[in-house]
Order: structure tokens, then C-alpha cells, then sequence
């Protein structure tokens, strides 16, 4: 089926006709801090409920800037030996904190039984490129060393993280490979990422407008963010090294701007020898992961992005 015809699902539709009657402000027509509160508000009203957990506590890590807040997350209250997820939210490396994407760490802890440790970045404008990736890396590398100040027993490390954080999913992942971490990359777990260019892509000139990211909202995103365009640490596709990539789950959506940047990637790491699953999510939309509530089909997406990282592991074990 041609994008001119693209299948979008019942509940995708309802709920993008919803906001379309809302007529609210986009997100770069806000105020910065308007902006980030309108993404928790969302996260409130359109994501799935928090899951019960014997483990929820935040701490703090040291970062190139000072402390980093991370707050950990188990279904289990006696630790066993099992690999940690270092997880980066997504949010345009401008808006998102560990309260917009509470819910959804929950989820991942519940569902994989891994302990996930979500990482609080420095956001831009403030804070604009390298300093997002760089926090990120220096919890990473904190989470594999300090197992004791977190109560786990790591053998491993999954970098997992959606949209922005699925950029740095990558990033991070790149960065252990060329300098390893106490403990090694066993996995890695992109969800709709940026990984190369989009504005080429065919995705971006298809959904870049009714489909809830925008172009006026990704560009605002980059000028805030204010990247490097040459550096392998804005896009990741530019490493060198491909063949070093742990065994990956990539996750797209179809209706995606960002879809092809993420299809170009997995083909990428496939061409280099990778152990890849990729799994695109037909007739959905970015950010389907944390509005479970408002577009129940996520949670089905969601169940077969679980499966796919289980079964990595295994295979790979």
C-alpha cells in the first residue's frame, strides 16, 4: 500500500481528530515552559496508568555538570542477576522529564522484569548539544559501575529510549562500544529514532503534518537543540563502526516523520552483520508508546516490542 493511501487505525484516527477539534497550540508556539508542561499534561491524560511496583526510588548520579536525577525502577524487591536498562526519554532533547514518562518505565520494568534506570538529561535550550548526549553516557557508564548504590546485580547494560532518547539510545550505544563500560552492551533498544537526516525522506514529506510531529515542531526542536550536523553524536548513522552494535530491537511507526530515518538505520546495521528485529508499527504514530491511553492499540505494539527484546536476549544469552 502506497503512503498516498496509508492504512491509518480507528483509534489513531480518533484521536488525531480529537486534537484536530481541540485546535490547540503547537508546541512551538508556546512558551518554553508552557511547552514542557503541556507535554506532562498530555502524558497525564493520554497515557496508560502507572504499574504497581515494589521498587521506585530516585537518586542521583554524578554528571560532566554536576548530579543527573535518575530513578530506578524493579518488579523485584530481592535483585538478581540480570542486565539494566539505562532509559532516555524522548521530547525533542527540549521538553520530557521522568514524570512525563513515568508510566511507561513502569511498563517496561513490569513487562521485560529488567530494573530500568530513566535518565533526567539536561535539556536545550538551556543546555543545548553535546550536553544531553553526555549526561546520558556518563548515567550509563554510572549505572554499569555502581551497581551496589543502585541495589541490582548487573551483568549487562539494554539502552533503550524513544524518539530523542532513541537517538540517544544509538549515541550511547555507539559511545560503549568504542570505550566499554564495567559491563557490556548486551542490547540495545531504539524506539522511532533520529539516526540520520529526514528531511530527504519520504516519511517526513508524508506525515509531517496531521500526524501529531510536525515539521513547524521538529525544526523548533533544532534550532533549540543547535547540533553539531557533522557529528556522529547528532547522527549516528555517520559512525564507522556498524559491525560493533549490540543485537538491536528498532521500533518505527508507520505514520511517522521519523519512519525512514529509522528504516535506513536497521538496513544499515543489517548490511553490517547486526542481529537486528525490526518492527514497524502499521497505521500508528509517533509517540504511540506513552498515549496508551487515548490509542489503546499501543498496548498490543507494545506486547510485541516485549517479546522481540526477550527473545533477543535469549537468543543471544
Amino acid at each position: 500500500m502506497s503512503d498516498n493511501a496509508h492504512f491509518v487505525r480507528a483509534d489513531v484516527q480518533a484521536f488525531l481528530g480529537m486534537l484536530e477539534a481541540m485546535n490547540r497550540p503547537q508546541l512551538h508556539e508556546l512558551a518554553l515552559d508552557e511547552a514542557r508542561e503541556a507535554s506532562r499534561t498530555m502524558a497525564k491524560m493520554a497515557d496508560a496508568d502507572a504499574r504497581d511496583l515494589p521498587v521506585i526510588r530516585d537518586l542521583t548520579c554524578p554528571g560532566p555538570a554536576g548530579d543527573i536525577p535518575v530513578r530506578l525502577y524493579d518488579s523485584q524487591e530481592t535483585p538478581t542477576e540480570r542486565p539494566t536498562i539505562a532509559f532516555f526519554h524522548g521530547g525533542g532533547f527540549t521538553i520530557g522529564c521522568l514524570e512525563s514518562y513515568h508510566s511507561l518505565c513502569t511498563e517496561i520494568a513490569a513487562e521485560t522484569g529488567l530494573p530500568v534506570v530513566s535518565v533526567d538529561y539536561r535539556l536545550a535550550p538551556e543546555h543545548p548539544f553535546p550536553a544531553a548526549p553526555e549526561d546520558c553516557e556518563a548515567a550509563a557508564r554510572w549505572i554499569a559501575s555502581n551497581p551496589d548504590a543502585l541495589g541490582l546485580k548487573t551483568t549487562g547494560l539494554v539502552t533503550m529510549g524513544d524518539s530523542a532518547g532513541g537517538n540517544l539510545t544509538i549515541v550511547i550505544t555507539q559511545a560503549l562500544a568504542d570505550q566499554p563500560a564495567d559491563v557490556p552492551m548486551v542490547m540495545q533498544v531504539p524506539i522511532y529514532p533520529v539516526a540520520s537526516p529526514i528531511a530527504h525522506h519520504e516519511s517526513f514529506a508524508s506525515f509531517g503534518d496531521g500526524f501529531l510531529l510536525t515539521r513547524e515542531a521538529m525544526a523548533w526542536f533544532t534550532d533549540c537543540y543547535a547540533a553539531d550536523e557533522d557529528s556522529v553524536k547528532n547522527y549516528p548513522i555517520k559512525w564507522e563502526n556498524h559491525g560493533k552494535t549490540p543485537p538491536t530491537v528498532l521500533i518505527t511507526a508507520g505514520l511517522d516523520p521519523l519512519r525512514d530515518s529509522g528504516r535506513e538505520y536497521a538496513a544499515h546495521l543489517i548490511q553490517n552483520g547486526v542481529d537486528v528485529t525490526y518492527l514497524e508499527m502499521r497505521g500508528t504514530i509517533h509517540g504511540f508508546v506513552n498515549i496508551r491511553k487515548a490509542i489503546p492499540s499501543g498496548q498490543k505494539d507494545m506486547a510485541a516490542m516485549f517479546a522481540a527484546m526477550r527473545m533477543t536476549l535469549e537468543h543471544n544469552a
